[in-house]
């Protein structure tokens, strides 16, 4: 099975990645025209828009189309209306030079991460784990419980949709004649991929986009860790009584790391350091640790192809004997996601715009003044199950309510893992349905939505006990 296309839209799939500056603009800034029908239009417009990225699967329309169109026609629109109330062009300049800003952080951030995710798995150092699962010939209640904690402890680094994808194969591979395990052994790790992922900044975009807008230092979001394992130990020792006894027939699957998959693992873990380290100790955007990091893959990647270690075979090239050069890093960084970095652009824009108009103060003086942080957070989180916690997270930093640490912590928990109340609601469900041949779909996780909301309610109440 070819999951690269799938693999590389995460990052992350997570593993996913914004350096984002503050994101609220000063009062006299906004525009403030909601109730104007050109207004009413830029709902209609984005609404729109995002019904098409939720119908993708079906329409087979790449998402960053209509949300790219959504953006420039919300722009135009928002033009349109401010030169008629007297804006200036350069205040409209200035507008959308913020959100370019914005944008243009989290590129460089998430390019980075992308090249890497992608050289490593021209190294097989994917394939070689999902080999090595397949080879110990556990049980399917032992493969259960194994894809799910491999999903929950490496989606703080790989990003969450990543590692769905590597569970995903491999219990597609084991799972063969066996669709109520795939189920719910599926269901187990778009769970525990997203719980995983909820107390690392590393672990999805939206909890980069939080630390890196400053609300949350980066040590802090480890306080979620015992969160998440509950939002993850609950929906799974409900489903454990339910899977089927035996044990799958083993597979011969030998496949292993080639030269250099370890080295840029290894690399890859450095760059998150630098990525840390220009953030803590030298008051730089994290992409600038990032791009650092790329430096020393490519540098690693020259020396490979200067040993001749770049490939896994030898073939002549011009008749002189060379060995095809597989790891060109500048051929990993176009076969970058780029659907995935579009899509962006447009939510940005597209929620950028929104925001200039005085929707997300509007929002924000509605729930958070008027609601209360808590339940706002609490209903942000199921909300994200149906729209994506991406664009959700945006516009709460868009809003930039006045919360303290705890309340930043439980947004950025129940937008991490309220996702997983759905299947559409994450990028690791939506990807996992699209690869599971009809053995995972929507309704079949819907079935197990309500052991999901236990998890996800008990993950709620531990974070009040624990760092309440």
């Amino acid at each position: 099975m070819n999951f690269s296309g799938l693999r590389r839209s995460s990052l992350l799939a997570g593993t996913g990645l914004f350096a984002l500056p503050q994101t609220s603009f000063a009062a006299e800034e906004l525009l403030r025209m909601t109730t104007h029908p050109i207004a009413w239009l830029c709902i209609v417009v984005f609404t729109l828009a995002y019904i098409a990225v939720m119908a993708e699967e079906k329409l087979h329309l790449k998402k960053s189309k209509p949300v790219i169109l959504a953006a420039g026609i919300i722009w135009a629109l928002i033009a349109w209306l401010a030169t008629g109330q007297g804006v200036s062009h350069e205040s409209l300049s200035i507008a959308v030079m913020h959100d370019l800003e914005e944008y243009s952080a989290m590129f460089l951030f998430l390019l980075v991460a992308m090249t890497y995710i992608n050289a490593m798995e021209e190294r097989q150092v994917f394939d070689s784990l999902r080999s090595w699962l397949i080879r110990k010939g556990f049980s399917y209640r032992q493969l259960f419980w194994v894809t799910g904690v491999l999903a929950f402890f490496i989606s703080p680094i790989a990003d969450n949709l990543t590692t769905a994808l590597l569970m995903g194969a491999v219990i597609m591979s084991v799972g063969q004649g066996r669709p109520a395990f795939v189920t719910m052994a599926m269901i187990n790790v778009v769970v525990a991929a997203n719980a995983g992922g909820a107390f690392s900044p590393f672990g999805d975009i939206t909890t980069l986009m939080v630390w890196q807008a400053d609300k949350v230092e980066f040590f802090q979001f480890f306080s979620l860790f015992l969160p998440s394992v509950v939002n993850f130990i609950v929906p799974a020792t409900i489903m454990n009584f339910f899977i089927e006894k035996g044990r799958p027939a083993a597979l011969d699957d030998h496949s292993g790391i080639r030269r250099g998959g370890i080295g840029i693992c290894i690399l890859f873990l450095v760059t998150i350091v630098l990525a840390v380290s220009f953030e803590n100790f030298f008051g730089l955007p994290p992409f600038m640790g990032m791009m650092t990091g790329l430096s020393l893959l490519m540098f690693y990647t020259y020396f490979l192809q200067l040993r001749g270690l770049t490939s896994s075979r030898p073939i002549p090239v011009m008749g002189e004997g060379k060995k095809e050069e597989d790891l060109d890093i500048f051929k990993r960084v176009a076969h970058a996601e780029w659907d995935t970095l579009l899509f962006f652009f447009g939510v940005i824009f597209s929620v950028g715009g929104l925001r200039y108009l005085g929707y997300l103060e509007v929002i924000s003086e509605t729930m958070y003044t008027g609601v209360g942080p808590t339940w706002t957070n609490i209903a942000a989180g199921v909300f994200s199950a149906v729209v994506d916690n991406i664009p959700v997270m945006f516009a709460i930093l868009g809003m930039s309510p006045e919360m303290d640490v705890f309340q930043w912590l439980l947004i950025t928990l129940t937008a991490g893992v309220g996702g997983s109340l759905l299947s559409v609601g994450s990028a690791a469900g939506v990807a996992l349905m699209g690869t599971a041949k009809g053995r995972y779909t929507f309704l079949s996780h819907l079935r197990w939505s309500w052991a999901i909301a236990l998890g996800y309610a008990a993950s709620i109440a531990t974070h009040f006990l624990v760092n309440g």
